[in-house]
């Protein structure tokens, strides 16, 4: 492995007398994981439905090992069903560290791929909201769709620069995490062509983005919230320097300590290194608080880019006898509809004005001539109990796999628009009729 001169001398200052040992972990397999999703499973409910072996992994509280070889786990039924997402262990540990509790308002504000906000919002647990943020709008795009497939009720996904978007959410959430855009010293060993890429100068690039994008999201950190801000690097200039930097910058924020059992210790004591030679790829994360307590703001921007247009009685009758027909109990959330397009929108989410919001809540269904025909994310984002028709399939019936393949199939039970799970975890939806599922899996999840 030949690594640039001057990333050896930087290895030097992170790693002192265990230098040689992480040059020689290029040699050894990489580390590959999950994080369980709680909005749909349980670890002990998932994890002996697992084919492949696990290890409980330090830095998450549902996160676990996987073989480095494992080939083909993005078509498993159960990762479409979204009962796991597949995590860099080590990747897993800044969100443990958000100290993250029920009914929280949290930022995730550099999200894509989804990762840490599927960990979000597996601990939020339907309570509070995760909003998740992407300035690429290709990136957003794909965390839009593992919001999906995670099934996330209460989030919303916006495709903004954080000095666009932190100004107008000022004090507006209790946690924030920014994992910011780095060299990703940490990806080495998974990505040797990365190595080509790297340099002082743009490590040196990489710590004043990252500084800049953390004074931004101080903004929208309440009095007395904590903000996390992890990076995949082992750069002192991008990480524990910036965290210094930062402290400089925004007064109002402190230090605060972290007391983890994993990784190493830094120079900083709010500050964990994780590196190879602890079980992770590399992640660096530093925990600061903003001082005083005080309650998150509500959002002074009360009109939407697109106002929803006003339901009409008719309109008003439609919706609620579509809610009617798919649910038990009619979600607890308000339904817009824009053109012919239905949503359901969490009544704790603000109106923003003037941001690119790709997503605000759920995307119900399509109005089309005197019906509404359902999303795809309507199922979901479900709780199954709250369902009025399910077809819950054993993994090991064959329809699992027919239906994550766009295929139709055997379905006993009542006519009309019916969920698809899996030991209990929505896959989809199809519409039954004379004993067989026409399948609604959209083509682009199909295997």
């Amino acid at each position: 492995m030949n690594l640039p001169t001057e990333f050896l001398e930087e290895l030097k200052t992170v790693f002192a007398s265990d230098t040689e040992k992480y040059i020689s972990a290029f040699n050894d397999p990489c580390f590959r994981g999950i994080s369980i999703n709680r909005l749909k499973t349980s670890p002990e409910k998932i994890l002996p439905l697992l084919d492949f072996a696990i290890n409980k992994s330090p830095f998450y509280c549902d996160g676990y090992y996987i073989p480095s070889d494992l080939e083909g786990i993005g078509n498993s039924p159960l990762h479409h069903a979204g009962a796991f997402y597949v995590q860099e262990p080590s990747a897993s540990s800044a969100v443990g560290l958000l100290e993250i509790q029920k009914g929280d308002h949290v930022l995730d504000l550099c999200a894509a791929p989804g990762g840490k906000s599927a960990q979000i919002a597996s601990l939020l647990n339907g309570s509070g909201m995760i909003w998740s943020n992407e300035p690429i709008k290709n990136r957003a795009k794909i965390l839009l769709s593992n919001h999906e497939r995670m099934g996330i009720p209460n989030g919303v996904v916006s495709s903004c620069y954080p000095d666009v978007l932190c100004p107008k959410l000022k004090g507006f959430f209790d946690k924030v995490l920014v994992d910011a855009p780095c060299s990703g010293e940490g990806m080495f060993r998974k990505n040797p062509d990365a190595i080509l890429e790297w340099s002082r100068e743009h490590v040196i690039s990489c710590a004043n983005r990252q500084l800049s994008i953390l004074i931004s999201a101080s903004e929208c950190v309440r009095e007395g919230g904590i903000l996390v801000y992890s990076t995949c690097t082992f750069s002192p200039e991008e990480n524990e320097l910036t965290a210094e930097h930062f402290l400089d910058a925004c007064p109002d924020f402190e230090p605060y300590d972290i007391n983890e059992s994993f990784g190493r210790t830094t120079q900083l004591k709010n500050a964990v290194r994780i590196t190879p030679l602890e079980g992770g790829e590399g992640h660096f994360a530093a925990r600061f608080r903003k001082k005083g307590n005080a309650p998150r703001t509500v959002s002074h921007f009360s009109k939407s880019l697109k106002k929803p247009q006003k339901l009409s009685k008719d309109l008003q009758k439609l919706t609620e006898a579509f809610l009617d027909d798919i649910f038990i109990s009619r979600p607890d959330m308000n339904t817009e509809v824009f053109g012919n397009s239905v949503f359901l929108r969490s009544k704790e989410l603000p109106d923003i004005e003037g941001l690119a919001i790709l997503r605000k809540g759920i995307y119900a269904g399509e109005i089309i001539k005197n019906r509404i025909e359902p999303a795809h994310s309507l199922f979901v984002t479900a709780r199954p109990e709250n369902l009025t028709r399910v077809l819950d399939l054993n993994i090991d019936d064959p329809r699992v796999n027919e239906f994550i393949k766009g295929l139709e199939i055997k379905c006993e039970g009542e006519k009309g628009y019916t969920a698809v799970a899996v030991e209990g975890m929505i896959l989809g939806f199809g519409k039954c009729s004379g004993g067989r599922l026409k399948n609604k899996y959209p083509k682009g999840l199909r295997v």
